[in-house]
């Protein structure tokens, strides 16, 4: 079972930010903020890290760049900004923006507890107990009845 992150929330926010993405095409910037406690050793994080990969293969943005100082100019048209917090006991929260010139649509999921975790870790074991054996996503797990 591959997951970067159990939470059944963070799949669906998945889901949500490619079909946003492809729907919405270069004409819309995009950005991912991800916050997270204090110490938390990586960053981004492994939920942010598929969430651009999601943005690259579905808006087709090459350029990623990690956080921003100094002059650093107009925003490139497919670029993808990446921001990582740490801060206080922040379970883990994640927001993919995207904006024009007229509107801006934000898409998050908060961790408002490990339990979140859980409860796909849990259905991940209940769908391995029925599969032969084989390589299986989270989103295998979410696409099958429950």
């Amino acid at each position: 079972m591959h997951a970067s992150n159990f939470s059944v929330g963070v799949s669906v926010l998945c889901t949500l930010v490619a079909q946003a993405a492809s729907r919405l095409g270069p004409d819309y910037d995009v950005e991912v903020i991800e916050t997270h406690h204090r110490m938390k050793k990586d960053a981004p994080s492994g939920t942010a890290t598929r969430l651009v990969d999601i943005l690259t293969a579905a808006a087709g943005r090459a350029k990623v760049v990690h956080g921003r100082q100094g002059a650093v100019g107009e925003k490139p048209k497919y670029e993808i900004g990446v921001s990582s917090i740490r801060t206080g006991g922040v379970v883990g929260e994640h927001t993919v923006i995207f904006g024009s010139a007229g509107e801006r649509i934000e898409l998050t999921h908060k961790a408002e507890s490990r339990a979140a975790l859980a409860t796909g870790v849990v259905a991940a074991i209940r769908f391995l107990k029925t599969r032969a054996p084989g390589f299986y996503s989270i989103e295998d797990v979410l696409a099958s009845p429950r």
